[in-house]
């Protein structure tokens, strides 16, 4: 949280930290500037994980499953789990929404936003890749899992928000730090959430 708040003040004040958007963006996108979504499909289809009605489905089926499993080994707190990374799904759009009007980031290259429209920071669609789909990793891993199978969880999941938070700086729909701040953002939210079921499930009173 105080990354995400450093970067969000950065963020606010128009700080020398965004400096480093551009060559990082350059660095993914190319230095030639593209309208926003003309990437290739591969990536256009990636920056498309982030999409709520693609990846809010995604944490539905493992809270679906893991209270299934818990309920059926006898787990007493078999909804547990499920609650929290749900509410930590539900935090996202409030979050989103309070903060893109308060920072008022453009968009970059030739993204041009539409009247009205609050701004890009944090970036909405990299903060519901992250919670979705790190929320099902974590989720999956209270099932008792082996630990190379949790691992290996937890490394699809890094790997999956970094290829979405990647092709929407490719796409042009964001810049790298609206991409990091969304991270930082949704990683408290996650840990929050474990630390719930954590001190929770110990309390068997």
């Amino acid at each position: 949280m105080a990354l995400f708040g450093l970067l969000t003040w950065q963020e606010a004040v128009r700080g020398r930290l965004l400096a480093l958007d551009g060559p990082v963006r350059s660095a993914i996108a190319g230095p030639s500037v593209r309208p926003a979504g003309a990437a290739s499909p591969v990536a256009q289809f990636l920056a498309d994980l982030g999409n709520a009605p693609v990846a809010v489905p995604v944490l539905t089926t493992a809270m679906v499953y893991t209270m299934w499993r818990l309920r059926r080994t006898g787990v007493s707190r078999w909804w547990l789990p499920a609650l929290a990374y749900g509410l930590a799904m539900a935090a996202v759009p409030g979050l989103v929404s309070l903060l893109k009007p308060l920072i008022g980031r453009a968009g970059p290259g030739s993204l041009t936003l539409s009247p009205g429209y609050p701004g890009l920071y944090p970036s909405g669609h990299g903060a519901t890749a992250a919670v979705a789909y790190g929320g099902a990793a974590l989720l999956l891993a209270h099932l008792s899992l082996r630990t190379a199978a949790r691992r290996l969880l937890g490394a699809a999941a890094v790997l999956l928000n970094v290829a979405v938070g990647i092709s929407l700086v490719r796409c042009g729909y964001h810049w790298p730090l609206d991409v990091v701040g969304s991270w930082l953002l949704c990683g408290a939210l996650l840990a929050g959430a474990a630390l719930a079921v954590s001190c929770w499930s110990g309390n068997r009173g």
